[in-house]
């Protein structure tokens, strides 16, 4: 089994989160809403990683003010490619804490549609286990 090392931002803006949701056809999750993040390169830092998938998924213009590592977690799971093939993978979850200075994004094709979302709406969306175990860490779920 192969095993990933993944950065996941917890982006927060004026007191709300960015939830992204979920390509319907690959990924972890597919068609659930989640927090952007992805795996790190051989050659990065935790921060250049974290900073490299926020501008992969979330565009140029998301102006990311302040980093802060949170907490870590793993487990395994099954990701689903775009041509139907599956792989089950070892994954450990850097987890960093994250504040924008603007709301301004644009996603990739991983993404059907972002929000940003009130802390008290959290428990009304369908939020994908490992993105509703961070809030609940979190204390916000």
């Amino acid at each position: 089994m192969r095993q990933r090392t993944i950065v996941c931002p917890v982006i927060q803006n004026e007191g709300e989160y960015l939830l992204c949701k979920m390509a319907a056809d690959r990924g972890v999750f597919p068609n659930q809403w989640a927090l952007s993040g992805g795996g790190m390169e051989p050659d990065e830092t935790m921060e250049e990683a974290l900073r490299r998938e926020i501008r992969e998924e979330l565009g140029e213009a998301l102006i990311i003010s302040e980093v802060k590592p949170w907490a870590f977690r793993d487990d395994v799971r099954v990701k689903t490619y775009a041509d139907g093939t599956t792989e089950q993978i070892y994954m450990i979850y850097l987890i960093f804490d994250c504040v924008s200075a603007n709301r301004d994004v644009t996603f990739n094709e991983e993404f059907q549609e972002i929000a940003w979302v009130k802390p008290e709406a959290l428990a009304d969306m369908d939020l994908n286990v490992a993105t509703q175990e961070t809030f609940r860490q979190k204390g916000l779920l």
